[in-house]
């Protein structure tokens, strides 16, 4: 091995990447841009190793806005990304180094103390963002920014301390179960039809719901458990009935029986679509909850063992393919 050994050898690809001549948090920006880049993966699957490695999470919507410059992370965040993005740990101390200059760079000048200008915040971001973009262009991963810059800037926590750019903001009002539990209603439908799902907006920060559907007093699948979502809490979940249960049929009587759930199980609307012609379209919409009564009933809504009914006012993942699950 050359003299210095593995060490000194990582110490200059280091040194070469430019990270030990950071100063700034432009300059971060522009080198974790292009970790992620070389990484040519995804933030999902970001946070699918992060996950699975344990210690800091890396919420999507967070990493996004670190890339994009919006926001400054916390250290650990940045570690945990950079291990995800299969930096060698090496490395590592370099970016911490690296972190900690920016950090006190950041720090406001005491009232004695004589320094540049400040940039003004609107130019800074706009050249944080540039040099990401330029970043991430040339490995091909512009849909990061420009899925972020799709989203609604309303603001939310984050659960790390700060605000994020999230999805669309919803209210609406809802009814909730628990153990013995269980809500019926009838939906329409047009009996030519080749298929029929259900879609169901919940909140997704109880976590672990799970039912059973029976339609026409037949078993037709249930909602199965998803995690808990503490920043974006609304979903919309999925279900698709056995044709068998829907081909011929004019109106499908559905019912939802708690089986288990961190608290409860909750329901705020349904959408029935079905396949007409190879095409879905929304065949009935049942609104639920106590300022739709007129809905529920002509519906012929029903529920047993009400824990909860009220209104709730959430956001939804700011990535459309994640507003949807089955």
């Amino acid at each position: 091995m050359s003299e210095g050994g593995e060490e000194s050898q990582v110490v200059r690809q280091v040194s070469r990447s430019g990270v030990e001549s950071v100063t700034c948090h432009e300059d971060l920006v522009r080198l974790l841009a292009e970790q992620f880049a070389r990484a040519d993966t995804s933030l999902r699957e970001l946070q699918l190793r992060a996950d699975k490695a344990g210690g800091t999470r890396l919420p999507r919507a967070t990493c996004a806005d670190m890339l994009a410059g919006r926001r400054f992370p916390k250290k650990a965040l940045m570690v945990a990304f950079l291990r995800a993005c299969r930096v060698p740990e090496q490395q590592l101390p370099a970016w911490e180094r690296a972190w900690e200059r920016v950090r006190v760079a950041r720090l406001p000048a005491g009232p004695d103390e004589a320094g540049p200008a400040p940039v003004p915040r609107r130019s800074w971001r706009q050249a944080a963002v540039s040099a990401v973009l330029a970043a991430l262009a040339t490995a091909g991963a512009l849909s990061v920014i420009f899925d972020q810059r799709g989203a609604s800037q309303s603001v939310v926590s984050d659960g790390f301390g700060g605000p994020v750019a999230t999805g669309r903001i919803v209210s609406d009002d809802g009814r909730a179960f628990s153990a013995g539990g269980s809500s019926r209603f009838t939906a329409t439908v047009d009996p030519a039809n080749s298929g029929v799902r259900l879609i169901r907006r919940l909140d997704a920060g109880v976590a672990r719901q799970y039912a059973t559907i029976t339609v026409n007093g037949n078993p037709a699948g249930s909602w199965r458990q998803l995690p808990g979502d503490s920043t974006y809490k609304w979903r919309e979940q999925i279900v698709e009935i056995p044709r068998t249960l829907t081909a011929r049929r004019r109106s499908l009587t559905i019912v939802n029986t708690f089986v288990s759930s961190s608290l409860g199980y909750n329901e705020f609307l349904y959408v029935i679509e079905q396949k007409i012609n190879g095409a879905w379209a929304t065949a009935d919409t049942v609104d639920i909850g106590p300022d739709h009564t007129a809905s529920e009933a002509a519906h012929g809504y029903h529920i047993v063992a009400e824990g909860w009914a009220g209104t709730q006012t959430f956001t939804y993942p700011p990535r459309e393919e994640d507003r949807r699950v089955e």
